[in-house]
């Protein structure tokens, strides 16, 4: 475990249990979730980097605008 985790895991440990559990459900959520991602992603490479050239294009082409401005 890195030192950074074991910090984080450290302050968990004062909150409330209430607290220790939503914070527990948002990580377990997000491993899911990573672990969907990287399932998909590598069974369609091909498609994975056709979209990446895509993405690359419309930036080159002032297609994209910052996330920023958008929210």
């Amino acid at each position: 475990m890195t030192e950074m985790l074991q910090k984080a895991l450290q302050k968990i440990a004062t909150l409330p249990p209430q607290e220790q559990d939503a914070i527990a459900s948002q990580i377990i959520e997000t491993l899911q979730d990573e672990a969907i991602w990287k399932e998909k992603l590598s069974r369609s490479p091909e498609k994975l980097r056709r979209l990446a050239e895509e993405a690359e294009r419309e930036h080159r082409q002032g297609e994209t605008h910052p996330l920023d401005e958008l929210l």
